[in-house]
């Protein structure tokens, strides 16, 4: 036979853990120093002005 469970007990620990993965997420994307967050802006600017730069546009005669 089944074992019972209380649903607002199950409720709560299912709703903690969605809370748990959420803070988890949070600190992988807040909690980094900020020379981190600086240095990764500076490559995502260099990066997207190294593509501009091989953009080729109409009428350039290639």
């Amino acid at each position: 036979m089944a074992e019972v469970v209380n649903l607002r007990t199950a409720r709560k620990r299912a709703k903690r853990r969605q809370a748990q993965s959420l803070a988890a997420e949070n600190r992988l994307a807040h909690g980094r120093p900020k020379t981190e967050r600086l240095r990764d802006a500076a490559r995502a600017e260099k990066a997207g002005r190294d593509l501009d730069r091989h953009r080729i546009e109409p009428g350039d005669g290639r």
